[in-house]
């Protein structure tokens, strides 16, 4: 069974920093690509970021773009987000997901950002 747990999310001020952590489990982490969706209530999933099976590949929405960082340890099954310069329209329910995220994919149960002074 395909798990997903994330973790880091909190309240911070505007202008902080998060570090999101997925945890990933029932799958071949290291052959599958993820990604990061956020949602905020009542609106559809925001695609944030995803990143190849290798590492060696990321890309970022416009929004996201110079202030954050997708990652990850496949020898942890790990995939991270590390979110600067955070900015109050990005409080949202984060995701990660497995493969390049399309509706249907799977995701985890979410951690929520908070960004507020």
């Amino acid at each position: 069974e395909v798990q997903l747990v994330e973790s880091g999310g909190g309240l911070v001020q505007p202008g902080g920093s998060l570090r999101l952590s997925c945890a990933a489990s029932g799958f071949v982490f290291s052959t599958w690509p993820m990604s990061w969706v956020r949602q905020v209530p009542g609106k559809e999933f925001e695609w944030v970021s995803d990143i190849s099976s290798d590492g060696r590949v990321t890309t970022f929405a416009d929004s996201m773009k110079g202030r954050s960082a997708i990652s990850r340890d496949n020898a942890k099954n790990t995939l991270y987000l590390q979110l600067d310069s955070l900015k109050t329209e990005d409080t949202a329910m984060y995701y990660c997901a497995k493969g390049y995220y399309t509706p249907q994919s799977t995701t985890g149960q979410g951690t929520q950002v908070t960004v507020s002074s």
